[in-house]
């Protein structure tokens, strides 16, 4: 993970950590509701407010809907603001969502992804997320409690950018990371303020020198401004490479768009997101003893959808599994299988390249190491006798 030893492990949930970090990122304003999973991090970070060791405004308010409004006014006042949420919460939040993008608000919030009701389930799956993928934010998986730490950081510096000024999500699965405690490698607080200095807005809200901001907009010119979102999305990739490198040399850890494993040779790629991750590097390694070249994917940055980092990895192999945590009733496939089609189609590949989509893990049914080698070696049985590869959606470990 790291090329620089750290001197100490601090033992903390993926929750706590991403507190701890935002407290060293010498954030201006918190505001934010609790709901489970995420809870733990507002509560540790209203402690780090109420104890003094962190100055800042720390507003309670009365649902997710008005925590991403406080957010937005907090954010044109020059602030550097910080929320967090999951499922419900994220979903109430969705129509504030699309304005804190088009003001080109540099928030970041910690979404602790979360099932959708009904019925009520409190669960890990990616459908929070998915159902505000198109809102102009910037979004990016974690698979563990130190990406989560260290993203914070790059988040911002990368939210703050002036050729990006977009919003970040930082998405992690709920409870299987939320609630997991595992030994962080912390940065001291000198570092984390070298890499992010405190902000200097451009443009923002002063009593004397008034400015517009979010004002009426007729078909003469709205669609000219909502395009300025696309075109600074279109930036993120390479500035989230210069943000990586930045802290890099601070702290010998990067992770990339994508995270690549053994897919050099691959012939069956397995792609997923999320904490899923860790387990499917595992059954890569498992199946690969077993002589079935296969390789693994884990998309890390999701929005922009990270196609010149996919592609490289992807031209070669004979099929790919994509394992979604989601599902998108009456649609070709689920999110991350349509992006992926679409990816190999305007490649070119689409016929060389079968892709089964298998949607997974609702309401937070597990999957296991096993489980992921069972579909890959029937994929790679097929591939190897030439059949035709199964197309469509599959529902993976759905009762009959």
């Amino acid at each position: 993970m790291s090329l620089l030893q750290p001197k100490m492990l601090r033992p903390m949930s993926t929750s706590e950590a991403i507190a701890y970090a935002v407290k060293q990122a010498n954030v201006d304003v918190i505001a934010a509701y609790p709901i489970t999973p995420q809870t733990i991090i507002v509560e540790r970070l209203s402690e780090y407010v109420n104890n003094g060791e962190l100055d800042a405004e720390y507003v309670a308010v009365e649902s997710e809907h008005s925590a991403m409004s406080a957010c937005v006014a907090a954010s044109l006042t020059g602030a550097r603001v910080f929320t967090s949420t999951a499922s419900q919460g994220l979903a109430l939040m969705h129509e504030v969502l699309y304005v804190a993008s088009s003001l080109r608000c540099p928030i970041v919030m910690a979404i602790a992804n979360r099932a959708l009701s009904a019925p009520i389930n409190i669960h890990c799956d990616h459908s929070d997320v998915m159902g505000s993928r198109d809102a102009g934010w910037v979004h990016i998986f974690v698979e563990n409690g130190q990406q989560a730490y260290d993203r914070v950081f790059q988040a911002f510096r990368l939210a703050e950018d002036e050729d990006v000024l977009l919003p970040v999500g930082i998405n992690l699965d709920g409870f299987f990371l939320s609630h997991a405690v595992e030994g962080i490698a912390t940065i001291s607080d000198s570092k984390a303020a070298t890499f992010l200095p405190p902000r200097k807005a451009k443009y923002y809200v002063d009593s004397s020198m008034p400015m517009t901001f979010g004002a009426f907009a007729l078909p003469d010119w709205y669609f000219e401004i909502k395009h300025q979102v696309a075109i600074a999305m279109e930036k993120v990739p390479k500035k989230l490479e210069e943000v990586e490198k930045l802290y890099y040399q601070m702290t010998g850890r990067i992770y990339g768009h994508v995270g690549a494993y053994k897919t050099e040779d691959a012939e069956v790629g397995l792609v997923c997101a999320g904490s899923a991750a860790g387990t499917a590097k595992y059954a890569v390694s498992r199946l690969r003893e077993k002589g079935i070249k296969a390789g693994l994917l884990s998309i890390r940055l999701f929005r922009p959808f990270p196609v010149e980092s996919i592609l490289p990895h992807v031209k070669d192999m004979r099929a790919l599994v994509v394992m979604d945590r989601a599902m998108s009733p009456g649609a070709p496939s689920a999110p991350i299988g349509q992006d992926i089609k679409t990816m190999l189609y305007d490649a070119g590949l689409r016929r060389n390249i079968p892709v089964v989509n298998f949607v997974y893990g609702l309401g937070g049914r597990d999957i296991s190491a096993a489980e992921f080698e069972e579909i890959v070696t029937k994929v790679a049985k097929d591939v190897k006798a030439r059949r035709r590869i199964q197309r469509g959606t599959i529902y993976w470990g759905l009762r009959s």
